[in-house]
């Protein structure tokens, strides 16, 4: 997964009052440009909203008192970070400014929509998910004093946001000045999309009929698109194909009326929004720039259906890796045979399938437990119910807590085998500190270790999961099979930072890692020129990243979701953009492969796990 961010329900983080003190420290730091901490003891009175939300992401007045600021109440959040938002019917003649202003209450508001209010309170910048984070701040007024003017106000008209009114360019590059912040440039709408939509932060936006390219979530939100072309695929997702190739007609959808009062509707990738959408538009965590729907569309079926992959020849290999979300026993039988069903139909019965996050007998519970068998049976057993093959498995238990994951779960890969098919070259004595290695007998390589761990005491695999090594045989050909599963972007900046680009320090860790088992696979070939590797596993990371460069270094491996065309690269799909975490890299020897992203979750509302699975056939 690409973060393990807690959420709260709503996916809308409720805000201390001390949200002030957030502004000052940021102050004191310089990460808030266009202000000083003195500026906290004025008051200004006469104020516009659109002087509150300046020309650029940070209000010229933040720290000051602001009296009697006026405006139309144009949605009222009564759950997770309450408040309500307020738009100046009487919009000024620059489009840098919003005319919109979200004013935080904590409690519970008593306004309602169509209320014309005069508001009192402190101008403050509110970054979701904290300074560290990198997001960019969201303008409010906080400690707020309330009168209602008059009731039952027309709402003033939205501003429609279409594929003709988003900019192409995604954000400007950063000021070097400011460590590549871009808080303090002025904004210019008519050329970035990430500072048009910041130029209606808080004002009331509509879209019309729009394609989902995110399915809804456990908290209640989805994203669409409202640039129909936009990298599109055949399945009706916006494929996330490079840096510079962001996706600019993205938005998420929320809404505003309580679950409990209007149930939020189910959608997969490729069906419609149809009719008007509309409501403030809000900044938060999770999405960044989110329409909080007052008027929810409606969602058409468009019929997505689940893919299956063919069936292996009778010579052909098939080389499968899933993961399969922090499996454990206490899970539900129906998750352990759903899964299995997939394996069985949609996977076709690999020959070898290599799983990633299973969790060990107890789960979760941080009881010292490290062992995985009760998990594994449990899924096998599972499988065979389905009509697959009785799956071998092997392994090697991890030290407890050391790899990284959900706390006391203890996740590893995990290699199934049919013995029909495959049969596993057992060098017994690995343990999860004990490094396999390459030795060679007649010119063809071997693992001194079969299964066993790559390189396990490199600082590379510190808190994360250590590569799987295994040597199998198929029809007298030896074929390497190295799980993986690399360490996550938890920590890294979303696409929407105030840093331009944004900072992916998780990178880092990924790239020793990557070079870590594109060393392994050198040795392999070193040894044996033509053996037959394959790498695979949840990378992470993008099939144009650095870390997959890592992988392929001296042509040592070949990223074949590669050989796909680039509408049909993706595993998993985030904040609705289709993408590549999960890969299988070939070595030079295994030629004319067939390959395919077996498209079974990312795209849907009902998942049994958040990614993707991957076949590879091939002849050794």
């Amino acid at each position: 997964m690409p973060s393990s961010i807690p959420r709260s329900a709503g996916r809308t983080v409720a805000r201390s009052a001390a949200v002030s003190a957030v502004v000052a420290s940021a102050l004191a730091a310089g990460l808030l440009a266009g202000s000083t901490s003195a500026a906290a003891e004025d008051a200004a009175t006469g104020v516009r909203i659109h002087d509150i939300q300046g020309t650029t992401r940070v209000s010229p007045l933040v720290g000051k008192q602001v009296t009697g600021v006026t405006g139309i109440v144009t949605g009222v959040r009564t759950y997770g970070s309450r408040g309500f938002w307020i738009q100046d019917p009487e919009a000024d003649a620059n489009p840098a400014t919003s005319e919109g202003v979200f004013v935080f209450t904590s409690s519970v508001p008593t306004v309602a929509v169509g209320d014309a209010v005069s508001v009192s309170g402190t101008v403050t910048e509110y970054v979701p998910g904290g300074l560290n984070s990198g997001n960019q701040s969201l303008t409010q007024i906080s400690k707020p004093v309330v009168t209602v003017l008059s009731q039952g106000n027309a709402v003033p008209a939205p501003v429609t946001v279409s594929a003709w009114s988003v900019p192409e360019e995604y954000a400007p590059e950063g000021d070097p000045a400011a460590a590549g912040s871009i808080n303090g440039l002025t904004l210019d709408p008519e050329t970035y999309a990430l500072d048009y939509y910041e130029s209606l932060e808080g004002t009331n936006v509509r879209i019309g009929t729009s394609r989902v390219v995110g399915a809804t979530d456990p908290y209640s939100e989805l994203w669409v698109t409202v640039k129909p072309w936009e990298n599109r695929n055949w399945r009706g997702g916006t494929v996330y194909g490079s840096y510079a190739s962001q996706n600019t007609g993205r938005l998420q959808i929320q809404q505003l009326a309580p679950i409990a009062q209007q149930p939020f509707p189910k959608a997969n990738v490729g069906d419609v929004l149809q009719g008007v959408t509309e409501g403030p538009l809000d900044f938060n965590q999770f999405g960044g720039y989110t329409i909080t729907a007052r008027t929810l569309g409606t969602v058409v079926d468009r019929g997505l259906e689940r893919e299956s992959t063919d069936k292996q020849h009778k010579n052909e290999l098939a080389v499968a890796t899933y993961n399969v979300e922090n499996l454990d026993p206490s899970d539900p039988q129906e998750k352990f045979d759903a899964l299995a069903k997939a394996v069985v139909e949609n996977l076709a019965s690999p020959d070898i399938l290599a799983l990633e996050e299973i969790q060990d007998n107890t789960g979760a519970k941080n009881d010292g437990t490290v062992a995985a068998d009760l998990t594994v049976k449990k899924f096998t057993d599972a499988i065979v119910a389905a009509g697959g093959p009785a799956y071998e498995w092997r392994s090697v238990d991890p030290e407890n807590n050391k790899d990284g994951g959900e706390p006391g779960g203890n996740i590893r890969q995990v290699f199934l085998f049919n013995p029909e098919r495959v049969s596993f070259t057992d060098r017994a004595g690995a343990d999860a500190t004990t490094a396999t290695a390459v030795t060679g007998r007649k010119g063809h390589a071997e693992l001194t270790l079969s299964p066993g761990r790559i390189d396990p005491a490199n600082t590379a695999w510190e808190a994360s999961r250590k590569p799987l090594a295994g040597e199998f045989v198929f029809r007298g050909r030896t074929v390497f099979v190295i799980a993986n599963h690399f360490g996550s972007k938890g920590g890294d900046e979303s696409i929407v930072s105030h840093h331009q680009p944004p900072v992916r320090s998780s990178e880092a860790k990924r790239l020793l890692q990557a070079q870590a088992v594109n060393g392994f696979v050198k040795q392999l070939l070193a040894v044996e020129k033509q053996a037959d590797v394959l790498v695979v596993g949840d990378i992470n990371d993008f099939e144009f990243s650095g870390t997959t460069k890592a992988l392929t270094d001296g042509g040592a491996l070949y990223p074949a979701v590669k050989s796909l065309p680039r509408s049909e690269r993706y595993s998993y799909v985030f904040q609705g953009n289709s993408q590549v975490l999960d890969q299988i890299l070939t070595s030079p020897g295994v030629h004319h492969f067939e390959y395919d992203s077996v498209h079974i979750n990312a795209e849907f509302a009902d998942q049994d796990s958040d990614h993707d699975p991957q076949v590879l056939r091939f002849r050794p």
